[in-house]
């Protein structure tokens, strides 16, 4: 059900083919009279294209800074990446506020419901327009109310697509370069560091988590838009927005967690990322969540730390000698002005802890001929099949250069 307020009066909006232009032939002609609607579109002032869509269970997804769409948000998920389903929830139905040519912010109450779970959004977007670029922010506030014990609850949750990129070469099957709606997961930790996960299209399901109290931000984004990395003038994958969390009240403790599923086309959604509380959300209790969330190019970020512009992987050993079996190379790129006046001679140093396996041959220096970019080196050889987790950052002395 859609309802649209106006002052203190709300009038539900009643399904009608009528209100549709279809062909005569078309199958939505059976549908009922007063059967409700599939999900709601935002149009744009000249009501040629729309910039914000609610269109099935909790998802919704904004057109972003460049006018494409991409990745989708959802209001909450329910044991995402367990052995057993996974449960999700549905806005059924929807009031909206405002939004008009004298209204500042557009405001969506919403009506989740699930077998575990019940809840009340107030979802208040705003978006300005700025030399041709939005910027699209909501304002969050989640009343939840659980029916029964649920075992893994997704604050705040994403879905994204990364099929392949710059570090997953061996996979590439079609003509373009990189296809891929995210290229990673960014947080800010409640301590202040920064960590950027390149996102991955695993051999099997994988679930990574970031245990973190008080979490300032995280959230899936798109860092590279250069086109000549995509070819793709159809679907624009360069286009697509990033999406950051910040809560507005504090999460407290639990972990973020990244969920990558195989995939072997651009169809699917195959990466999920949420905030998971680590207190139970136990039947009859009741919680509340308010965050914003934003679509945007990229997150503001601290001058005094550098960040990861591009992550590579090939065979490891040295170019021109006999290559080992089984050693993996990385090469990660860096850019920003924390490496302003540094050299080759300044003591900056590569810092890599790998969960498992050996490793060799690390060492960083500036790119040649590239202000303020950096490339860290190193190999890593790990037998077996298990994965290997590995953090690495750049320093001087006691000091961060980069994001881990």
């Amino acid at each position: 059900k859609v309802h649209v307020v106006r002052g203190d009066v709300e009038q539900e909006i009643v399904y009608s083919s009528s209100l549709f232009e279809s062909p005569s032939d078309h199958p939505a002609h059976g549908v009922p009279e007063g059967a409700g609607f599939a999900g709601f579109r935002i149009m744009a002032p000249d009501l040629k294209t729309d910039w914000l869509a609610f269109m099935g269970a909790s998802y919704f997804r904004t057109s972003g800074p460049f006018d494409q769409y991409g990745l989708s948000a959802r209001g909450l998920a329910i044991d995402t990446g367990l052995s057993t389903p996974e449960e999700f929830p549905r806005f059924t139905e929807f009031w909206l506020k405002g939004g008009g040519p004298d209204d500042a912010d557009l405001t969506v109450y919403a009506l989740l419901d699930s077998p575990s779970v019940t809840g009340a959004y107030e979802i208040v977007t705003r978006r300005t327009v700025t030399n041709g670029v939005a910027q699209i922010k909501h304002t969050i506030d989640a009343r939840l109310f659980a029916r029964r014990d649920i075992n893994r609850l997704g604050v705040a949750p994403f879905s994204s697509m990364y099929w392949y990129g710059e570090n997953s070469r061996r996979q590439i099957v079609d003509w373009r370069p990189e296809i891929h709606d995210s290229d990673g997961l960014a947080i800010w930790t409640g301590s202040g560091e920064r960590i950027w996960r390149p996102l991955n299209n695993p051999p099997r399901v994988m679930v990574n988590t970031f245990v973190d109290n008080d979490v300032r931000g995280f959230g899936l984004l798109q860092r590279d838009r250069d086109f000549v990395h995509y070819l793709d003038d159809s679907v624009f994958y360069e286009r697509r927005a990033s999406a950051w969390i910040e809560p507005i009240e504090s999460f407290g403790e639990g972990e973020v967690h990244l969920l990558e599923i195989p995939t072997d086309d651009e169809i699917h959604d195959n990466i999920a990322a949420y905030w998971c509380p680590r207190e139970p959300f136990r039947a009859g209790a009741e919680r509340r969540y308010r965050y914003h969330l934003s679509w945007l190019d990229d997150i503001p970020f601290p001058e005094e730390l550098a960040r990861t512009t591009a992550t590579q992987t090939g065979l490891g050993g040295r170019p021109g000698q006999a290559r080992p079996k089984g050693v993996r190379k990385f090469v990660v790129d860096f850019q920003g002005k924390a490496f302003k006046g540094l050299g080759r001679e300044d003591g900056v140093e590569i810092v890599v802890t790998p969960t498992r396996g050996e490793l060799s041959n690390a060492y960083c220096h500036p790119v040649v001929g590239q202000r303020n970019r950096w490339r860290a080196f190193f190999d890593l050889a790990a037998t077996g099949d298990e994965p290997v987790d590995i953090r690495m950052y750049l320093r001087l002395g006691d000091r961060a250069l980069t994001e881990t």
